[in-house]
């Protein structure tokens, strides 16, 4: 028996997807992957991925790791044997065979996110599903000034979507750019790891500093606070990417 791990490199349109860790009686992105890869090599299978991302997120390219007997196929094999069976709204860009030590998880030392807002007059059609459409314009020289307040290792508690959480909600964010291109803002996160629903409270956040309910310097407060009755909304899930993890 010749149980190797393998990383994958994994795209999903998250819109009909319940996100992706595994549900009973749902479908998300680890429980379809697990169910394929356990029908290829007929025991079960156990796939980690680098983040859990939402309902209704997106992926570029998440990343992940299995330990299985591929029973002779070559990573070559195996992706084309996921993508003949998964749905169509997933897909594994590539596979290949990795240090038996490699935890997609853990050995991540960041991830980025990418949210997508239009805000311009007309609605694009075509790509509907993968951003957030708002009514009128944001004040993005103000977005960014509130930005650079979440720059650097803080407590996150006011951005974090669960009240019961017991760990530590301290996180690390590298890099907060928002920019604006032809009726869209894009806000481009990285850090070392993220609270539940902290990257859309971000956004959320940072939307009601565009609209100017929120100055940009009271966001430092907010911040001090660790009270999340204090930020923003959550901001819709559909606007959101998983663009990539590093390590």
């Amino acid at each position: 028996m010749a149980v190797k791990n393998y990383r994958l490199k994994i795209a999903y349109d998250g819109t009909r997807l319940f996100g992706w860790e595994r549900q009973p009686g749902k479908d998300t992105v680890q429980g379809k992957l697990e169910n394929v890869l356990s029908r290829m090599t007929g025991t079960e299978i156990e796939v980690t991925g680098a983040g859990r991302t939402d309902a209704g997120v997106h992926a570029r390219a998440m990343v992940a790791n299995v330990h299985m007997d591929a029973k002779g196929m070559d990573c070559d094999e195996i992706r084309d044997y996921l993508n003949r069976y998964l749905s169509d709204d997933i897909a594994v860009n590539s596979v290949d065979e990795c240090s038996d030590r490699f935890h997609a998880r853990y050995n991540a030392k960041s991830r980025s996110y990418l949210y997508t807002i239009f805000d311009g007059p007309v609605k694009p059609v075509f790509n509907r599903k993968y951003y957030l459409r708002l009514d009128s314009a944001l004040d993005v020289s103000l977005m960014q000034e509130a930005a650079e307040c979440l720059l650097g290792e803080h407590d996150f508690k006011s951005f974090c979507g669960n009240p019961k959480m017991k760990k530590s909600t301290v996180r690390n964010i590298e890099r907060l750019d928002i920019r604006r291109s032809k009726g869209y803002v894009y806000i481009n996160i990285k850090g070392s790891g993220f609270l539940q629903h902290m990257v859309r409270i971000i956004v959320g956040t940072l939307i009601e500093v565009g609209y100017k309910k929120i100055e940009p310097a009271k966001v430092q407060a907010i911040l001090e606070a660790k009270d999340r009755s204090l930020a923003g909304p959550t901001a819709e899930a559909k606007g959101l990417t998983f663009m990539s993890a590093e390590y």
